[in-house]
């Protein structure tokens, strides 16, 4: 594929979006309401911030500030967020907001951090000290949260609390590791039930019962972003470098089940079982984090073909042109487990392959536009 294609399908979607009814947020659309705050726009909205930060287009950075600007008051409050919620998925779309604070200094986002750092500050935990992943699913720790919450968490610390709290974060961290990896295979599982007694957990460990793609993808991405954003000092150099090898050892562990093709399955373990799929969020994903941790250097140099290899694969097999737009699929849409209310998330390999895959979703789309930002930055651009 040649590079410039991509960014014309970046600007399609901006070109169709408004700063209500953003084009790749399907699940609001499906559901018929415009977005508020919540953790796709943000990743969306990151991913536009680095591409501005790669390349200097400013027609990047003029539409994220915009949507930003559009919810957070003068007082610092957002609207469509709430602290007494405690989703931390809703933790994810603040990381736009130290960003943009810095590029144009508007008080309003400092206030609006410091809002959502209130809510870390107050989150519930489990009885081992981790954010629970929502307040309606208590005691539970999904991949996922990892990468909404922890990053945030950490460039606060660093840039605003004197590093008071690395030691939760670094801990949260090796609680995940504990707990949620699989020795055999290296690979974590998508949720823990401290309580063991969600109706998906197995009743001794407390685990779900697969590895799902895109939760890995966030893990490594959870990794990969809170050590850049960590200062880490002689003080936590050791805990610093555990993290940074935890991230290698999963790179590892992933590269075992890359598919020829350059992608991953849905559920990576079980590649050869139907109907699994080669999913587009999480190998996105995992070419971000491929890319960026050759840039910076956590990776040895020959990874980064591996990324590449990733990148390519999904948009020679996904991004189709039809009637002179462009289209990016093989998306799944969502997934998770529980609550019990909702009994057919159960982690079970027939549930996830029973979620809807489509097309130009955000977790997809913002995921290959942040791997895109690293070929820019690595100079991988053919002409």
């Amino acid at each position: 594929m040649r590079m410039p294609v991509f960014e014309r399908y970046i600007d399609e979607l901006i070109e169709k979006s408004t700063l209500d009814v953003p084009v790749w947020n399907i699940e609001k659309a499906r559901a018929g309401k415009g977005a508020g705050w919540n953790y796709i726009d943000g990743c969306m909205i990151l991913a536009l911030l680095e591409i501005y930060q790669a390349t200097g287009e400013k027609k990047y950075y003029e539409f994220a500030d915009a949507f930003i600007d559009h919810r957070v008051q003068e007082d610092g409050s957002i609207n469509g967020y709430s602290v007494e919620e405690y989703n931390i998925d809703n933790v994810n779309a603040g990381k736009t907001l130290f960003a943009l604070y810095e590029m144009n200094g508007k008080e309003k986002y400092r206030k609006a951090i410091e809002l959502i750092y209130s809510q870390v500050q107050t989150q519930p935990r489990t009885q081992e000290g981790n954010f629970w992943h929502k307040k309606i699913y208590p005691n539970q720790v999904w991949l996922d949260g990892m990468y909404m919450g922890q990053p945030f968490y950490m460039e606060y610390e660093t840039k605003f609390n004197h590093k008071k709290n690395y030691k939760d974060i670094f801990s949260q961290f090796d609680n995940v590791i504990r707990y949620m990896r699989d020795e055999e295979t290296g690979l974590y599982y998508h949720g823990y039930d401290a309580s063991r007694q969600a109706f998906w957990c197995d009743k001794e460990t407390g685990l779900s019962g697969n590895f799902w793609l895109r939760a890995l993808g966030w893990y490594s991405m959870a990794l990969l972003d809170t050590l850049s954003k960590c200062e880490p000092g002689d003080e936590y150099q050791e805990e610093y470098e555990k993290l940074k090898n935890t991230f290698v050892q999963l790179m590892n562990d992933m590269l075992k089940f890359q598919h020829e093709s350059g992608m991953w399955y849905q559920l990576p373990a079980l590649g050869g079982k139907e109907p699994n799929y080669l999913e587009t969020s999480g190998s996105a994903i995992m070419a971000y984090s491929l890319l960026k941790g050759v840039r910076l250097g956590f990776l040895p140099e020959k990874y980064r073909e591996y990324g590449l290899k990733a990148f390519h694969g999904i948009c020679d097999r996904y991004l189709k042109e039809t009637d002179g737009k462009l289209n990016l699929g093989g998306i799944c849409l969502v997934a998770g487990l529980g609550p019990e209310k909702n009994p057919k998330r159960d982690g079970s390999f027939e549930y996830y392959m029973s979620e809807p895959v489509v097309e130009n979703d955000a977790k997809g789309v913002g995921p290959l536009l942040l791997a895109y930002t690293e070929l820019r930055r690595l100079e991988d651009i053919t002409a």
